[in-house]
C-alpha cells in the first residue's frame, strides 16, 4: 500500500501537484500531528493505519478525527486517502477552520466494506494558520479505517460541485470530486464445477472458450483493459466506450442445455440513474448473422440490482423469460455476447459464464474443498486442503498482505495471534486455483 501511495504520489507530481502537506499521512509515526478523540492508530504486519469505531450514532463531529496546518483562501487543495469499513455508511472529509466561525468545505463520502481510495478536491473560501484537514464520522455507527492521507495544492480551480472524475483518480478536472480508483477487494471466487457443466467467457476460476475476437470495437474503439485486483484478474471498462463485443463464430457454442447465467460487476458512480448493465446472449440460428438475442437487463430497480462500491453478483436462471430476463430464448447457435454499460462510467467486472445443474461437482471434486477452523480464531489458524496448498496469505480489509506461507503440504497451520481483532480474507492457492474465505480474528 505504501509503495503504491508512493507511486500514485509521483505520478500526482509529474501533472502539477505539490508535494504532500502533511508529514504523516501514512500513520508510520503513530499519531504525530493527528488530533481529537478519533486518533487511535493501529499497526500490523509493519502497516499503520487509523482504526476509528462509532458505537453510538450522533452528530458527524462527536467522533472527528483532524489535522492541523496552515491553509489559503481561494487556493484549490485536492485530499487523497484510503478508506474502508466494516459497514456501508457514511463519514464527511474536507478541509476548514480550527476555530470560530468553524467555515469548512466537506464532502459525504459512502464507505463499504470494501477498501476505496478517494480523491476529493476543494477551494477553500477561507484562510487561516491553523486549518486543519477534517474527517467526521460520528452520524454513522461502525468501524472506520483511514491510511495514505495526502492533501495537496491543485493547479486547476474548484467550484465545489461534485462532477464525474476521471478514472485514474488522480486529476478529476476543475470541478470538486470524488474519484474512486477501483476495488482492492477480488470479485466472488465461483465455486467448483464439473467442466462439462460450464462454458466460461472470462474467469480464472474455469477454462475460457476460444474467441474470434474478444474486444471486437462494437462501439467504437476497444472497450475493457485488462487489470489484476487483489490477485484475480479482471476487466475494467474504459471511459467513453458503452459496450464491449465479444466474438466466437469460428467456435459457435450450443447452450440449449445450459440453465443459469452468472456475471459479477463493481461500480463506483456515485449518481445510478439511469444506469444499466446489459449481457446479450447473441443467437445466429445457424446464419452468419443475428437472427435472435436473449438479454440479461440490471439497473437500479430490478433484482438484483445496481449498487455501487460492492461487488454484485448476477446469477440467473435463463430457462424462461421475465423478471431481468428478455427478448428470445433460443440459443443453440450462440456466436457473440455483447455488454452493454449504458449511462455507466467507471465499472469493472468478472467471473462471465453458463452452467447448468445444481450440482457443484463429483463427490470426489466435492473432496477436495478446503476447510478452514477455527473461525473465529484467536492465536492459530488451521488449513486442510485435499491436494497440496501452493501459497496462503492473510489480508487485512485494506486489501494488503499481512502473512503468507508456501507450505506445498494438504494442512498448514498460520499464527494469527499478531493480528489485530477485525475481519480478513484468506486466500488458498491449490493445483493452480485460489479460494478466498473470511475470516475472523477475536
Amino acid at each position: 500500500m505504501k509503495k503504491i501511495t508512493l507511486l500514485i504520489t509521483l505520478m500526482i507530481g509529474s501533472l502539477g501537484f505539490s508535494q504532500n502537506l502533511i508529514t504523516n499521512g501514512d500513520f508510520e509515526n503513530g499519531t504525530t500531528g493527528w488530533y481529537k478523540n478519533a486518533a487511535n492508530v493501529v499497526t500490523e504486519s509493519g502497516n499503520s493505519y487509523n482504526a476509528a469505531n462509532v458505537t453510538t450514532q450522533g452528530n458527524p463531529w462527536d467522533v472527528n478525527l483532524s489535522y492541523e496546518l496552515p491553509l489559503t483562501e481561494g487556493t484549490t487543495y485536492q485530499l487523497t486517502f484510503d478508506v474502508f469499513s466494516d459497514t456501508n455508511r457514511t463519514l464527511i472529509a474536507g478541509i476548514g477552520l480550527n476555530q470560530d466561525p468553524w467555515t469548512s468545505n466537506t464532502a459525504i463520502v459512502n464507505l463499504t466494506p470494501n477498501s476505496q481510495k478517494i480523491v476529493l478536491k476543494f477551494t477553500a473560501n477561507f484562510g487561516s494558520p491553523t486549518s486543519r484537514i477534517i474527517f467526521d464520522m460520528g452520524a454513522a455507527v461502525g468501524f472506520v479505517g483511514i491510511d495514505n492521507v495526502i492533501l495537496e495544492v491543485s493547479t486547476t480551480t474548484c467550484n465545489n460541485g461534485i462532477k464525474d472524475g476521471d478514472e485514474t483518480g488522480i486529476d478529476c478536472g476543475g470541478s470538486c470530486a470524488v474519484c474512486i480508483i477501483s476495488p482492492t477487494v477480488a470479485a466472488p471466487v465461483p465455486p467448483r464445477r464439473n467442466a462439462a457443466d460450464v462454458v466460461s467467457i472470462y474467469s480464472d476460476a474455469y477454462t475460457n472458450i476460444a474467441f474470434t475476437n474478444f474486444d471486437a470495437g462494437w462501439c467504437g474503439g476497444p472497450a475493457t483493459t485488462e487489470v489484476t485486483i487483489a490477485g484475480n484478474k479482471t476487466l475494467q471498462k474504459k471511459p467513453g466506450v458503452v459496450c464491449q463485443g465479444i466474438e466466437f463464430q469460428t467456435n459457435k457454442q450450443n447452450l440449449s442445455s445450459f440453465t443459469n447465467l452468472h456475471f459479477d460487476f463493481y461500480i463506483t458512480d456515485t449518481d445510478l440513474t439511469g444506469d444499466v448493465f446489459n449481457l446479450k446472449l447473441v443467437n445466429f440460428g445457424g446464419g452468419t448473422s443475428e437472427s435472435s438475442a436473449l438479454e440479461v437487463n440490471i439497473n437500479g430497480g430490478t433484482t438484483p440490482k445496481l449498487v455501487a462500491n460492492q461487488w454484485v453478483s448476477v446469477d440467473v436462471p435463463i430457462t424462461a423469460l421475465g423478471g431481468v430476463i428478455a427478448n428470445q430464448l433460443a440459443r443453440g447457435d450462440i456466436a457473440q455476447i455483447g455488454i452493454t454499460t449504458a449511462m455507466v462510467d467507471h465499472v469493472w467486472y468478472d467471473n462471465i459464464y453458463l452452467y447448468k445443474g445444481t450440482a457443484l461437482g463429483t463427490t470426489k471434486f466435492e473432496k477436495s474443498s478446503l476447510k478452514v477452523y477455527p473461525n473465529p480464531a484467536s492465536t492459530s489458524l488451521n488449513i486442510e486442503a485435499n491436494n497440496p496448498i501452493e501459497r496462503v496469505s492473510v489480508h487485512n480489509i485494506l486489501g494488503q498482505e499481512v502473512l503468507s506461507k508456501s507450505p506445498k503440504t494438504n494442512n498448514t497451520t498460520l499464527d494469527i495471534s499478531n493480528l489485530q481483532k477485525g475481519t480478513y480474507i484468506l486466500r488458498t492457492t491449490s493445483e493452480g486455483k485460489t479460494e478466498t474465505t473470511k475470516v475472523l480474528k477475536k
